[in-house]
């Protein structure tokens, strides 16, 4: 069987970890908004990661770029919705993040 590139990469098995979190914790009611914006990002990150590493090349940097750009966002709304758990879904977005940065395609 077929398996792409990105499957074990442990930054996709972390994205893929935190945007399931963030579909399924409650958020506060005032930031209902935010939840939408936080999900939508989260996504990005995941699927961006996934294309690029499909991609390679300078079209598969760019995805990575964007992958990185939606964990800062990600990070973002939790920062200002700042409930219980977002504290170690930063620290993991922080480090996606970092890791999404590391990240080079052929």
């Amino acid at each position: 069987m077929h398996e792409f590139a990105f499957e074990n990469l442990d930054v996709y098995k972390l994205a893929v970890s935190v945007a399931r979190w963030m579909r399924s914790t409650s958020w506060p009611p005032d930031a209902h908004h935010l939840r939408g914006e936080a999900i939508r990002a989260a996504d990005s990150v995941v699927l961006n990661i996934a294309e690029g590493m499909c991609r390679g090349g300078k079209s598969g940097m760019n995805h990575f770029r964007i992958a990185k750009g939606s964990a800062g966002e990600a990070f973002a709304a939790l920062h200002v919705a700042d409930f219980a758990g977002c504290g170690e879904r930063c620290a993991e977005l922080r480090r996606i993040g970092a890791m999404v940065t590391r990240l080079r395609v052929r």
